[in-house]
């Protein structure tokens, strides 16, 4: 039942997505230009994204989750030079590219040739993480 409403929710995500426009890359960067022709749909969706999601965190807030055995919430609150850099370089495709990682999946519908090439940057992106992480920490050579 976990795996079915994970699907669910990832479907539903992703059509919201589609509708919003979000998963194209013009609307993105029209987000992120501020200085210029401002779009603030982004902001839109954002919002109510928030709406939806935020009184059902406070409902569930401390109750076992319908489909899964808890709650995963986030502890961690340090703010160290892995999550720096790697907010930095996220930031940096985010807005040169206009194609944020969650959405890229719907994109394969609507711009297969993009979608690939940014799954695949993504994907060495990821790769080259394992050898610049442990850099990072200052723990040596990867695993």
């Amino acid at each position: 039942m976990t795996v079915i409403s994970a699907l669910l929710a990832g479907l539903l995500l992703g059509a919201g997505l589609t509708i919003s426009g979000m998963v194209n890359p013009a609307v993105v960067l029209g987000f992120l230009d501020i200085t210029g022709a401002w779009n603030p749909a982004l902001l839109l969706v954002m919002a109510g994204a928030l709406a939806v999601a935020l009184p059902g965190y406070w409902l569930l807030q401390g109750r076992k989750p319908l489909f899964a055995e808890k709650q995963l919430v986030p502890t961690r609150r340090d703010i160290d030079a892995p999550l720096i850099v790697g907010s930095t370089i996220f930031g940096l495709g985010w807005g040169l590219a206009g194609i944020c990682p969650g959405p890229v999946l719907t994109m394969f519908g609507i711009n297969p040739l993009m979608a690939f090439i940014f799954v695949s940057a993504m994907t060495v992106g990821i790769m080259l993480s394992r050898f610049v992480e442990p850099w990072l920490r200052g723990t040596g050579a990867p695993d």
